[in-house]
C-alpha cells in the first residue's frame, strides 16, 4: 500500500476551522437529545432508491448504521509476499524497480539465479491455517470487522478466480479457498462483519501494461479482468467490506468505478449492507465513497464531517510479515489503544493490520497485541462501540484526554491516557449539575468530585491504575 500525499491540504483546512480543543474554555452541561442520526443507514429495502453512476448520486446513499457502530476491524495482509517476507509487501515491484542493491542482495544470497517471483508461489503453503483459530483470536480482539487482502498489487488470489488463471490459492500454493474458509468460519462462529480488500491494479499484468501504454485510453485490463473479477468476488462471497486499493494510476472513468459502485448499491447481493472505502480512481480519496481512508495511516487528530477510517500496521514498517522485523518495530499495547481513542473520539473507525506468515499463523506479537486490546475493550468498550463524538474531542486543561458519547447523549465518556499525578484528574471542557454520577469503568466504587468555576476536579482511586493503557471516566445525570 502507498500512502496518498495529495489531501494534506485538506486535513491543514480542518487544522485552521476546527479544532479538537482550544485556548478558550469550553463548558457544557450533560443531557438528553435524542435527535434522530444524521446520514445513517438501517437495513431496508433499497429497491426504494436507485443510484446512478454519477458520483453526485452514489455519495446522496447514507452509511449503513452498522459500520459507524462497529468502530474497530483487523486489516489481514497475506498473500505470496508472505513468503520472502522481506521488507514489505512491496517486493515483487521493489526488487524490480530498486534503485540499490538491497533487495537484488538479498536474493542473490538466498536463492538460486533466475529465480523468478512467481517460484514463491509454490511456498506459500498455509499449512499451518485454521480459520477456526484465526476467527477465535479476532472475537477475542473485539473487532467487529476483518478486512482480508483477496488480491494485492502481485494480482495472486486467495479465491479461486477464474479470471487469475494458475496465479490463485487454488492452483499454486495451498490449493485452498482461503477466502472461503475464513468467511465460513467467522460467519459460523462470530458476530464479525466479514469483507475483502481488492486491488484495482497489477504491477506487471499485461493487459494492464498495455493499458498503461496507451494513456489509458484502452480499457482491455478493466472491462475483461477487473469488473468481472469483482463480480465473481461479491456473488460468491457476500462481503460487506469492499476496500478498494491500487487506484492512484487512472482516473475512475477508466476503472469504471461509478458503473461498478452503481451495480453495488442498485443490484448486488450485498447491497443495503456493504460499504465502500474511497480509493477509486486519481483524486477520489477523501472526496467520494461511504468512508474516507485518504492516505494510509490517516488520522487527522480533529472532527471530520465525512466517516473516515484509520488503517495502520502493527508492525512499523511493513503491512505484511517480516521475518526480520525487530521488537522495538511493532507498536505497543498502549500506544495501539491511544490509536483507537483519538480516532474513535474524531468521529473515525480504526482498521488494524496483522501479517500473517507462509504457513497461516498469526504471530505470538500479533497476537498478543490483539488480545491486549481485546481485554481493555471488555472492560472499555462501551466508551467505544456504537458512540459517537462529543462537542469537544480532547481537554483543554489536561492533556491526553477524549471523549465521546452515547448515541442518545445521556453518558459522556472521558478517555484517560495517562494517569493523572497524585491520582486528581482536572478537566477543563464541562461543567457538570450537582445531580451528576461519575464512574470509572471497571471498577464498582464511586468517584469523589468537586465542580470548580474553572475545571471538574475527579478524585482517582489508586488501585485502578494497575498497569492499563488507558482508563474510562462515565458521566450521566442520576
Amino acid at each position: 500500500m502507498r500512502v496518498l500525499t495529495f489531501f494534506l491540504y485538506i486535513t491543514l483546512l480542518w487544522n485552521i476551522l476546527v479544532q479538537c480543543g482550544s485556548s478558550e474554555d469550553h463548558y457544557f452541561m450533560i443531557e438528553a437529545n435524542n435527535k434522530k442520526e444524521r446520514d445513517l443507514l438501517p437495513i431496508q429495502d433499497s429497491n426504494q432508491i436507485k443510484y446512478d453512476p454519477t458520483w453526485d448520486s452514489l455519495d446522496a446513499r447514507p452509511l449503513p448504521a452498522w459500520y459507524d457502530d462497529a468502530k474497530f476491524g483487523i486489516f489481514i495482509h497475506w498473500g505470496v509476499f508472505s513468503v520472502p517476507s522481506f521488507g514489505s509487501e512491496w517486493f515483487w515491484n521493489n526488487w524490480k524497480e530498486e534503485t540499490d542493491t538491497k533487495y537484488h542482495d538479498f536474493m542473490k544470497d538466498r536463492y538460486p539465479p533466475n529465480y523468478t517471483y512467481q517460484d514463491f508461489a509454490r511456498d506459500f503453503t498455509a499449512e499451518f491455517f485454521n480459520a477456526s483459530q484465526w476467527s477465535e483470536i479476532f472475537q477475542a480482539s473485539g473487532a467487529k470487522y476483518v478486512v482480508l487482502t483477496s488480491k494485492h498489487h502481485e494480482g495472486y488470489t486467495l479465491w479461486p478466480s477464474k479470471y487469475s488463471f494458475s496465479w490463485n490459492s487454488m492452483d499454486v500454493g495451498p490449493q485452498k479457498d482461503l477466502i472461503g474458509e475464513l468467511a465460513a468460519a467467522i460467519r459460523s462462529s462470530t458476530d464479525i462483519k466479514f469483507g475483502l480488500y481488492h486491488s484495482l491494479y497489477e504491477w506487471y499484468n499485461p493487459m494492464y501494461l498495455n493499458d498503461k501504454r496507451n494513456n489509458f485510453t484502452t480499457d482491455h485490463f478493466v472491462t475483461q479482468k477487473i469488473i468481472p473479477e469483482m463480480h465473481e468476488l461479491i456473488e460468491m462471497y457476500k462481503p460487506e467490506i469492499i476496500w478498494s486499493d491500487g487506484d492512484w494510476e487512472a482516473t475512475d472513468s477508466y476503472w469504471k468505478s461509478k458503473e461498478f459502485l452503481s451495480w453495488l448499491y442498485n443490484e448486488s447481493p450485498i447491497k443495503n449492507t456493504v460499504v465502500v472505502n474511497d480509493r477509486w480512481g486519481t483524486n477520489i480519496p477523501c472526496h467520494h465513497g461511504d468512508f474516507y481512508t485518504c492516505t494510509d495511516r490517516y488520522n487527522p487528530g480533529v472532527l471530520l464531517p465525512h466517516k473516515w477510517e484509520n488503517c495502520m500496521t502493527i508492525d512499523k514498517k511493513s503491512w505484511g510479515f517480516r521475518r526480520n522485523a525487530a521488537l522495538e518495530e511493532y507498536f505497543k499495547l498502549d500506544e495501539l489503544v491511544k490509536e483507537l481513542v483519538t480516532t474513535v473520539s474524531c468521529g473515525g473507525n480504526l482498521l488494524m493490520n496483522v501479517g500473517p506468515t507462509k504457513d497461516g499463523i498469526i504471530s505470538p506479537i500479533f497476537e498478543e497485541r490483539l488480545r491486549g486490546i481485546g481485554s481493555w475493550l471488555k472492560v472499555n468498550g462501551e466508551a467505544i462501540y456504537n458512540t459517537k463524538p462529543w462537542k469537544i474531542q480532547n481537554d483543554t486543561l489536561t492533556s491526553d484526554i477524549w471523549y465521546t458519547q452515547s448515541k442518545d447523549e445521556k453518558r459522556l465518556y472521558v478517555l484517560i491516557l495517562e494517569w493523572p499525578k497524585e491520582s486528581v484528574l482536572s478537566l477543563g471542557s464541562l461543567k457538570v449539575p450537582n445531580n451528576t454520577h461519575v464512574s470509572l469503568l471497571g471498577f464498582a466504587k464511586p468517584l469523589k468530585w468537586m465542580q470548580y468555576p474553572t475545571k471538574l476536579v475527579v478524585h482517582l482511586p489508586y488501585e485502578a491504575r494497575k498497569g492499563e493503557p488507558a482508563w474510562v471516566l462515565r458521566i450521566e445525570q442520576e
